[in-house]
Formats: C-alpha cells, sequence, structure tokens
C-alpha cells in the first residue's frame, strides 16, 4: 500500500456524519459494509481528495469493520488517493485502444509541459497525470478522465487548452 508521511486533519463534520450514515442507511444493518466505497468517496471529497492511514481508520471505525478491508478496497481502487495529489488529475486510459490511438504519446507531452514525471505532482500542486486502467469509452480514445468528466478524442492540442482552461479556472472538476 502506498505511503506518505504527511499529516492530514480529520474533519468529520456532522454534515460529513449525516451524509454517512445517510449512505449506510441504503443497506441492511448486518451489510454495513457495502457502503464502504461511497463512503469512502464521500470522506475523500471532504479531505483534501486524499485519505491517510488514520482517515481509513476512521473509516473503518464508523463503518464497523477491520481496518485492513479499507486499505483493501483503497489500494485496489485508482480512484481513491493515498497522498496529497495535483487538483487537476490528468487520469488517462492505458489500455489497448487508447494505446493504439496515441495515449502514451500523449501522456509525455502533458508531463513534458507540466514538468512531470507520471504520478507526480506539479511543485504549485495544480496537476497531476496518471495512467488508468480502462475507463469504458473505447471509442472515443484516446481520452482521460478529469475530475468527474471524460475528454475524448484527445490530441496535443486538446491537452494544451485542457491545462490552459485549468490555470484559468474554467474546469469543472465534479457534477455535484
Amino acid at each position: 500500500m502506498e505511503h506518505t508521511n504527511q499529516k492530514q486533519n480529520i474533519n468529520i463534520t456532522d454534515t460529513l456524519m449525516n451524509r454517512i450514515n445517510e449512505l449506510i442507511s441504503h443497506y441492511p444493518s448486518d451489510k454495513r459494509k457495502s457502503a464502504l466505497l461511497p463512503v469512502l468517496h464521500e470522506v475523500q471529497d471532504a479531505h483534501d481528495n486524499w485519505l491517510s492511514i488514520e482517515l481509513m481508520d476512521k473509516v473503518a471505525e464508523i463503518i464497523q469493520i477491520k481496518p485492513i478491508e479499507v486499505y483493501e478496497v483503497v489500494s485496489f481502487y485508482t480512484m481513491y488517493n493515498q497522498r496529497p495529489i495535483g487538483k487537476y488529475m490528468f487520469e488517462f486510459c492505458q489500455t489497448s485502444p487508447c494505446c493504439l490511438n496515441g495515449v502514451e504519446n500523449l501522456m509525455d507531452y502533458t508531463c513534458n509541459k507540466l514538468g512531470v514525471k507520471v504520478g507526480e505532482p506539479t511543485p504549485d500542486g495544480l496537476f497531476e497525470v496518471r495512467g488508468v486502467e480502462c475507463l469504458g469509452a473505447c471509442g472515443y480514445a484516446p481520452m482521460m478522465q478529469l475530475g468527474d468528466f471524460y475528454k475524448e478524442h484527445l490530441d496535443e492540442s486538446k491537452i494544451d487548452q485542457l491545462i490552459a482552461d485549468c490555470k484559468d479556472n474554467k474546469i469543472i472538476l465534479h457534477d455535484k
């Protein structure tokens, strides 16, 4: 499991706890663990988009499961972050259709443009590039996810425009 020594303020507000309890209530009381994925999303969103070990332990306590059960999920799915990440996470699909359409070159281009390596945030904390498994939009390759939204039929000019729009705060990350 990826690890960071950075400390994270854990702030389970009343509003967040009410939302967690609402999510848990959608499942039978003996199946509380079924709420784990949506609860992790809510908790991560409320904590600067990452989950420390201490925060994962808190989620385990709330859901009444073992901490290892939370670690297994967080370390498996790329949508959960175990360290602070860039505000704008460019998550490029790296499966066959995207690779056949040049996504690897676009990832290299994006990293060179931002002056980082894959998995490394920019010094200002604004950007990060990550390769992920299939995002299910093979007919629109090459593509990536940025926040809750897909960016499709990518090329270098579209990458340049996305970077500029992010810097100008023109990109909406979440549909909430």
